[in-house]
């Protein structure tokens, strides 16, 4: 009976789970999709808590407490500027789980075909395995571990990037991907060795050549393709979650890892095209680098006060609006929709220009507008507005740089090289709200800041638009 309740409970919460996913699809429709969510995981964890093999209550119910004290705090203390920081740290310890999962799966699989007695649901399966299935299940454990250790190190990198702490820059140790694919093929080996002996030291060999790995491939990578390292970190974590189901035989976990894991590549790859880039390489660490020198920017940045700005928006008919990060350090969003409010109410055509890599996580610029309550009719995507530019009276960015960088298609030499950008330059007038004359995140030079129509609104992002609300009633 228990038994049957839990399967049951794993298909209903398997099927909010994938409701939850296709409802994050639309910005009407995302919020009833994270309660799918909420409720798809309560039930799957209620489920699990009484079905079959269950024990030591009392630790459980302690360690859920602890999480969900933990996991309150997190979300009511990070900003909307950290969560992509919040993100890469919950990748590493889904990473880290599916290590320990692993490591326990094979200490029990030792137990058993030792001659000790089962104890544990987990060790009664094992038990009654064939020779051929705990072959299987040893090539399961071990993709698990190898999955989990890329994603725990790579993650971890990944945050500390994202948080400053470590370079943004493309950093690879002397002999770049010789030293991963060497690693890679050492664990190749120890699969054949741990399949052959069943010992510990060739599953704990691989385990250090895969944390090579993820802390080696994420390094190589730079700061301007963080986006893709996120949702490529996401899709590691699905794999591994599904990987650690297979050892488990626990189907809820095969599913949503699976979900996770695609959802996760598709994504990866989206953005990938958006940035033209190669999805292959993306997963190789082959971001940051370039075949010379960039393109010296001759010029000077010319500067302009609020009046300028506000004059120039009372003047023009159309406007576009391209957020980026600084917008979202400066949590300026709120100001930014006002003002947009005060434009649109003087009859001016005012929108939102997105590029898919905006920010420092996937969808980043339009979670920002959604929480400021700017309609969804008037944030458009890249591909939607591109054209729409040599039409446009003003532009106003708002802490972008790499995303509107013109050297993505003039430059050859340049990281970006390649990459499809909103193309601001080609407007009457463009505003360029920024802190100061620095590269930024990225640490790459953008030429638009120097051009003929470009003038540099410097200062916090917030403040600089608290000032033209000051000017346009």
């Amino acid at each position: 009976m228990e038994f049957g309740f839990t399967t049951a409970a794993y298909v209903v919460a398997a099927v909010l789970f994938i409701l939850s996913l296709g409802g994050l699809s639309g910005q009407e429709s995302a919020k009833r999709a994270v309660w799918y969510g909420i409720f798809g995981m309560a039930l799957a964890v209620f489920a699990t808590l009484i079905g079959p093999g269950t024990g030591l209550w009392l630790l459980s119910i302690i360690l859920i407490a602890a999480g969900g004290i933990i996991g309150m705090y997190v979300a009511k203390k990070v900003e909307m500027t950290e969560m992509p920081q919040l993100v890469a740290a919950m990748h590493s310890l889904v990473g880290l789980a599916a290590v320990f999962v692993g490591y326990n799966a094979h200490f029990t699989m030792k137990a058993v075909t030792s001659g000790h007695d089962p104890h544990g649901t987990f060790a009664e399966l094992v038990a009654h395995k064939t020779s051929v299935e705990l072959s299987i299940l040893s090539v399961e454990l071990f993709l698990g571990v190898f999955i989990g250790a890329v994603t725990f190190t790579g993650s971890v990198i990944a945050y500390g990037k994202l948080a400053g702490k470590v370079t943004s820059k493309a950093e690879k140790l002397p002999g770049g991907h010789i030293l991963n694919a060497s690693a890679a093929a050492i664990s190749v080996l120890a699969l054949f060795w741990y399949m052959g002996t069943g010992g510990f030291f060739p599953l704990f060999l691989m385990t250090v050549c895969a944390l090579f790995i993820g802390y080696h491939l994420i390094m190589g990578i730079g700061g301007a393709d963080m986006p893709v390292v996120v949702s490529m970190l996401n899709s590691y974590s699905g794999w591994a979650a599904a990987a650690i189901g297979f050892s488990l035989g626990n189907d809820l976990l095969i599913v949503v890892g699976a979900l996770v894991g695609s959802s996760g590549a598709i994504l990866s790859y989206i953005m990938c095209k958006a940035m033209n880039r190669s999805f292959v390489s993306v997963i190789l660490g082959g971001f940051g680098s370039t075949g010379g020198p960039a393109m010296e920017v001759e010029g000077e940045q010319i500067a302009i006060d609020a009046d300028g700005v506000a004059g120039a928006l009372e003047d023009a008919d159309s406007i576009i609006i391209v957020p980026g990060y600084g917008m979202a350090v400066a949590q300026a969003q709120q100001n930014v929709a006002e003002l947009t409010r005060r434009l649109r109410a003087k009859g001016k055509e005012v929108r939102f220009a997105i590029h898919p890599v905006a920010g420092r996580l996937p969808g980043h610029m339009n979670v920002l507008l959604a929480e400021a309550k700017v309609p969804y009719d008037i944030v458009l995507e890249m591909d939607e507005i591109n054209e729409d530019f040599p039409e446009t009276d003003v532009v106003i960015v708002i802490g972008s740089n790499d995303i509107v960088n013109p050297a993505a298609q003039e430059d050859p030499n340049s990281p970006i090289a390649g990459m499809p950008v909103l193309e601001v330059w080609k407007a009457k007038q463009v505003f360029v709200s920024k802190r100061g004359q620095g590269t930024g995140y990225s640490g790459i030079e953008n030429p638009l800041f120097y051009k003929d129509n470009t003038r540099m609104f410097y200062g916090d992002a917030k403040a600089s638009v608290g000032e033209l609300l000051n000017r346009i009633s």
